[in-house]
């Protein structure tokens, strides 16, 4: 009789490494990560990830890159104009923090020498050039709204208020007496304000770009 063949281990490999740390500061946090817990989690010895990646902070770098992927940069090459094109490569991109807000504090250092978030840089910078803006403000507008996208994924506005009445004493608080409620309504006040903020500042930039190119 042949003898069974013993269950194989899912081969490691950089992207199975990626995928499981990405999903472990997804679920705890950055702290949580460790070469150590990762390995855990993995079912190798530590000294296997060393095969793959040097450092924790390479591993980090790697997961915000995969984050930076899921950003859909098609609008800037299928003929959209310039203004609906930052809109929704902006609902893209801030869809992405907001699935992975963990890990925005390292993407929010910059892109660095990661390809996804280079290509992404590329992407809006050529767009905006190509559209008709100066370089220096072309490179203006991808820091803008940068900023503007990183900040809203850092915290909710709604989310910072109590659902404790009590907490909004009116002779305190005059015009805070509805400010319990916020938190249930948490998703759509945040969805709500990210889009009013983003017509405002593309709105604003349809005025620069019309004095920039003279098509007052």
């Amino acid at each position: 009789m042949c003898a069974m063949a013993r269950p194989r281990k899912p081969l490691l490999s950089t992207d199975r490494i990626v995928e499981t740390a990405r999903a472990l500061v997804d679920a705890e946090g950055l702290p949580t990560l460790s070469t150590r817990r990762l390995a855990a989690e993995l079912g190798v010895s530590g000294p296997s990830l060393y095969n793959h990646f040097r450092t924790k902070d390479q591993i980090l770098e790697a997961v915000a890159d995969s984050v930076s992927a899921q950003v859909d940069l098609s609008m800037f090459e299928d003929g959209r104009d310039w203004r609906t094109a930052l809109h929704d490569w902006a609902v893209s991109y801030r869809t992405a923090l907001r699935d992975h807000p963990n890990i925005v504090p390292v993407l929010a250092r910059g892109p660095g020498r990661r390809p996804a978030g280079l290509r992404l840089a590329d992407a809006v910078f050529g767009a905006m050039v190509g559209a008709g803006w100066p370089p220096a403000q072309a490179t203006s507008i991808g820091a803008l709204m940068r900023y503007f996208i990183m900040g809203s994924a850092l915290g909710s506005f709604a989310g910072g208020f109590v659902d404790d009445e009590t907490a909004y004493d009116p002779a305190d608080y005059p015009h805070l007496g509805q400010a319990h409620l916020l938190a249930e309504q948490q998703e759509k006040i945040d969805e709500r304000a990210f889009e009013v903020g983003l017509t405002a500042l593309l709105d604003g930039l349809v005025q620069q770009f019309q004095r920039v190119t003279g098509t007052e």
